[in-house]
């Protein structure tokens, strides 16, 4: 423990059951290279695709503020369950080009699931 309060690194013995250096250099907030496409039913959803937004269960004011409306996919992202959502921007949103820039308050996440084609 001294070692690692005064910068050192720890080097675990054999069968320490230590976690391997194979996963040491493993950076959770470290960029991905940006999805262009992903599948999406019988087709592909790409980014720069309109779809029309379809939130599912309601769970928030959002979610039926946003129900209905057109956008266009700003990004597509994958997080770490391997899951993908869809960043959009509204086409009636007077700050569009603030979402463009991925500014906060003017894209909005949805799984593929929640869009459908506009």
């Amino acid at each position: 423990m001294a070692g690692i309060l005064a910068g050192e690194p720890s080097r675990p013995g054999k069968g320490s059951g230590a976690v391997s250096d194979a996963g040491a250099n493993w950076d959770p907030w470290g960029q991905t290279e940006p999805l262009q496409a992903v599948p999406w039913g019988d087709d592909e959803l790409r980014v720069g695709d309109r779809v029309r937004l379809r939130p599912k269960g309601s769970a928030d004011i959002m979610d039926l503020a946003l129900s209905g409306k057109t956008a266009m996919v700003q990004a597509i992202e994958q997080d770490f369950d391997d899951q993908f959502q869809v960043a959009v921007v509204l086409d009636d949103d007077p700050g569009r080009d603030l979402g463009m820039l991925r500014q906060p308050g003017h894209r909005f996440f949805f799984r593929l699931d929640e869009v459908e084609p506009a």
